[in-house]
């Protein structure tokens, strides 16, 4: 049940609409066992301030991830919460630590503004 509050929660604190697209990023970090990786993952439900990432890891919530986008560019990303795991696939949701006009054209898309 907390989990479900936590994602309730992180859905009404949501800043910017979030587009259902996919795309291939490059993930490093450390993992839930404190084991340094850098590996392929997939990005989903894109926005301005982060995504829904999807890999075969357990990461702890909280820790800091470094995203690297298909053209090669990276930032720092915190995760904030984990919305499922099924079949050895994790998903966790992120926001990136610098919001700046870098962080909004990280994923080289424009998004619809708030109304």
């Amino acid at each position: 049940m907390a989990t479900l509050s936590l994602n309730r929660s992180a859905l009404s604190k949501r800043r910017s609409p979030r587009i259902a697209l996919n795309t291939p990023i490059r993930l490093s970090g450390e993992d839930r066992a404190k084991c340094s990786f850098t590996m392929s993952a997939k990005a989903t439900n894109l926005n301005k301030h982060g995504a829904a990432i999807q890999l075969n890891r357990e990461l702890g919530l909280g820790t800091t991830v470094v995203v690297q986008n298909k053209c090669g560019a990276q930032i720092t990303a915190r995760v904030v919460t984990q919305v499922s795991a099924v079949r050895g696939v994790h998903t966790y949701g992120i926001e990136f630590v610098e919001q700046n006009d870098r962080s909004k054209s990280f994923w080289g898309i424009t998004f619809p503004s708030q109304s």
